[in-house]
């Protein structure tokens, strides 16, 4: 019993929130709500009279031999029925701006908020819920909106409007009308209770094939050359069959509810056929108001039929409601300044204090009691064995995530402090896995300063190295750039991401073992025109090979998410065990190949 309550109660709260979603974005748009309200009555009214008055060309007209009434009568009708189309027309027009005006501020609402969330809120949820979430999610509200607008408006005012008129055709098989609505209302609620969690457990299945076919698709490489295509194919079918097992399910319930929907309808249209036979016999009622009655029943059963379609979609849309929701009432851990509250960062200082940062339910912090200085004009590189906690560094200067103890400051300002704008204008990262966007080279290069010019990007792009493959592309900073780069290599990729750093001139570099991809001799190349396009800025690097580093001013040699050594490539040479165990091993392995 206390499991039925709670999922009632459970329900009921994720009902609201369907409810409240769809009324917040509505506001807006009420003049076309109130258009579809005003059209749809006018439609039902008008559908509603046409029985009557076929029932008074038959009682008035045919019994009567009355030719006039009925060309007059019929006339009118055709005027009627005229009137239905088009408010039914213009009724459906103003329900579809409403609802798809609807789903694009949802649509815009979930994006938003998911461009605010942090990097761990981000991977709690997962990019293939995230999409789904803010698509396929959206897709089934704005739908069920639709809907709700285009029929479930003229669905209770034609039954209402339909059990009026019977009752005035003829009270005397009004227990009729009831009884088929009584049984049509058990079907649909047993139908609605056994859906709603079907639905839920649907949306999961569309998340994990989307998660799945995503990983796939951005790992094509990897799975490719370990000959993986029958493993992934297999993970791929599970969560496809998966996903089918759930649609057969509704799609069973869904077989089930017309043939019973029709079995009611033709029962009630025999029963009034049989009972109002007799009532004609007697001469309780007239043929044609007896007709009357059984277009009116017929009527609201339809209206019924609609309202049970509608309430088909309405499980599924309430989940995807509740999913929504999750999102947007997720509260960043991060929260950037709307306004600016410190001055912009002009020099580029940047400084760690005591800075002590884990991953939630981690046994222990990734880095801990870290502090130094990163000064302007020089350059601060860091080294140390992989997961030693190096990229953690420069994500905390991103504010990617927020330190549990210590502080962060550029020119004295706490990151924290900066709005997001003051952020990208102060740092630019290029990241360890460089990624583009789809579109062209000089888009992606003025991602971070729109307003670069042509003369900039070839300047950035010969510093980084890359303006002679550019030069040499057929339409050179408009040569076409596919979703993730994958249209150019490893090393072209990472040089084009080098150059947008560039072009955006920040106060402070960060490159994330940004050289990796680069032969010796390009990364040499690089080196030695980097000093020149970043004079007076802070640069910092991470990086794997010792030869990228030795000609910086401080070298940090991180361990275990400490700072073991710190000093020029000489010093740590002299008195560092771990950098001279690691120049070792890179020695070592040179002389191998």
């Amino acid at each position: 019993m206390s499991v039925v309550r709670f999922r009632l109660a459970h329900d009921e709260r994720i009902f609201v929130a369907l409810l409240s979603l769809t009324l917040r974005h509505a506001k807006q748009y009420w003049p076309f709500i109130a258009a579809v309200l005003v059209l749809q009555l006018l439609s039902t009214i008008a559908a509603l009279w046409l029985p009557s008055l076929n029932a008074q060309i038959i009682d008035r007209g045919i019994a009567k031999g009355d030719t006039d009434f009925i060309w007059r009568t019929g006339g009118f009708m055709l005027i009627v029925s005229l009137g239905q189309v088009i408010t039914a027309v213009l009724a459906v027009y103003c329900g579809a701006r409403g609802a798809m005006g609807i789903g694009r501020d949802l649509r815009r609402e979930v994006y938003r908020k998911v461009d605010t969330l942090s990097t761990l809120e981000a991977t709690k949820f997962g990019a293939g819920t995230l999409i789904t979430r803010g698509t396929n999610d959206v897709q089934q509200v704005q739908m069920l909106v639709m809907m709700t607008l285009n029929f479930m408006v003229s669905a209770p005012i034609m039954m209402i409007g339909g059990i009026i008129m019977a009752l005035r055709e003829d009270a005397g098989m009004s227990w009729l009308v009831w009884a088929s609505v009584a049984v049509l209302a058990v079907i649909v609620g047993f139908l609605v209770w056994l859906l709603l969690p079907l639905f839920r457990t649907m949306q999961e299945k569309v998340d994990t094939i989307n998660g799945v076919l995503r990983e796939q698709i951005m790992g094509i490489r990897v799975v490719r050359a370990f000959v993986r295509e029958h493993f992934e194919a297999d993970r791929y079918q599970v969560a496809n069959r998966d996903i089918t097992d759930v649609s057969v399910r509704v799609g069973n319930v869904f077989v089930l509810m017309f043939p019973i929907i029709m079995m009611v309808l033709h029962i009630a249209t025999a029963a009034v056929l049989w009972f109002g036979g007799h009532r004609v016999d007697q001469g309780l009622v007239e043929v044609g108001s007896l007709t009357a009655f059984l277009q009116y029943l017929l009527q609201i059963l339809v209206a019924v039929m609609m309202g049970v379609f509608m309430t088909m979609m309405i499980p599924r849309a309430v989940v995807c409601a509740e999913r929504i929701r999750e999102v947007l009432e997720t509260e960043s851990t991060l929260a950037f300044p709307e306004r600016e509250t410190v001055a912009t960062p002009a020099a580029g200082r940047v400084e760690f204090s005591g800075v002590t940062f884990g991953f939630p339910g981690a046994e222990k912090p990734v880095i801990t009691g870290v502090s130094f200085v990163a000064e302007p004009g020089r350059t601060t590189a860091i080294i140390g064995s992989t997961g030693a906690g190096k990229t953690v560094l420069l994500n905390l200067m991103l504010r990617l995530y927020d330190p549990q103890q210590g502080t962060i400051t550029v020119d004295g300002a706490p990151v924290s402090q900066l709005t997001r704008a003051q952020l990208a204008e102060t740092l630019s990262l290029v990241p360890q896995r460089p990624y583009l966007f789809s579109g062209t080279i000089a888009s992606n290069l003025r991602f971070g300063r729109s307003d670069a010019t042509d003369a900039e990007l070839w300047e950035a792009l010969r510093v980084a190295q890359g303006d002679d493959f550019v030069r040499d592309k057929e339409h050179g900073l408009d040569e076409p750039v596919s979703q993730g780069g994958t249209s150019v290599s490893g090393g072209q990729r990472q040089r084009l991401s080098i150059a947008r750093a560039l072009v955006a001139k920040p106060r402070v570099y960060l490159f994330d073992d940004s050289f990796s991809a680069l032969d010796v001799a390009t990364d040499a190349k690089l080196r030695a025109a980097l000093p020149s396009a970043t004079e007076g800025a802070t640069t910092i690097i991470v990086a794997q090979r010792v030869s990228t580093i030795t000609e910086a001013d401080q070298i940090l040699v991180v361990e275990g998410g400490e700072i073991v050594g710190r000093g020029t490539h000489a010093q740590l040479l002299e008195t560092n065990e771990v950098y001279q165990e690691i120049v070792r091993s890179q020695l070592e392995e040179a002389e191998v190949a």
